[in-house]
């Protein structure tokens, strides 16, 4: 007879990654035990081998979770209401959101290459792309001319923006003279401003 999932599955699941991805970011990768994972969340080792058959499953598991999180939220918040700048400043904000307190799965992914299979980086990168579209779709809305094919800098504007995102978390402090509304409303500026000066 096949185990029923108790009712709590998920959030217990999503726990086992959130300790799971500070582990690897304090530890580091090599160094990290599936016992020593096992320890810190409070659960058998076998149980921790029964969702996840090996270290690399479950450094998998961490990024792609996080990922399709990032990703959902980006979708529940488009707003057709909204004007195209006030829908990319509301995707940035949706994402300096998403990676308040996940400063360990942003170190685990940075530095997860190795112990990632071909597959399982497809996975990953297809899911980044979803994520990156959103975005490129909407700077493209307001400024079609970065699309050209004798110039094409809708990627390069698109990524920098991620840049500005995706290293937040190394100097921005919750409580500090900055917050994420602000921010997001100076890197939307900054972008949509900036390649004015570069087209």
């Amino acid at each position: 007879m096949a185990r029923t999932r108790a009712e709590d599955f998920e959030e217990k699941q999503h726990q086992l990654l959130l300790t799971a991805a500070h582990v690897f970011a304090t530890q580091g990768m090599d160094k990290a035990s599936m016992s020593q994972i096992a320890a810190e969340a409070g659960v058998s080792k076998s149980l921790l081998y029964h969702y996840y058959p090996s270290k690399d499953a479950l450094i998998f598991a961490i990024i792609h979770t996080h990922l399709e999180e990032l990703d959902d939220a980006l979708g529940a918040a488009i707003d057709p209401a909204l004007t195209p700048r006030g829908q990319l400043e509301t995707l940035v904000l949706t994402v300096l959101e998403s990676y308040r307190g996940a400063d360990d799965q942003h170190k685990v992914q940075l530095n997860a290459g190795p112990a990632l299979s071909d597959d399982q980086k497809a996975r990953i990168h297809q899911v980044e792309r979803r994520i990156v579209k959103r975005f490129s779709a909407i700077i493209r809305d307001i400024h079609p001319e970065l699309d050209r094919p004798e110039r094409p800098l809708l990627m390069p504007v698109t990524m920098s923006l991620f840049g500005m995102m995706n290293w937040v978390y190394m100097w921005f402090r919750d409580g500090g003279p900055v917050s994420r509304e602000d921010y997001a409303q100076v890197a939307t500026t900054l972008i949509l401003e900036g390649v004015k000066a570069v087209r």
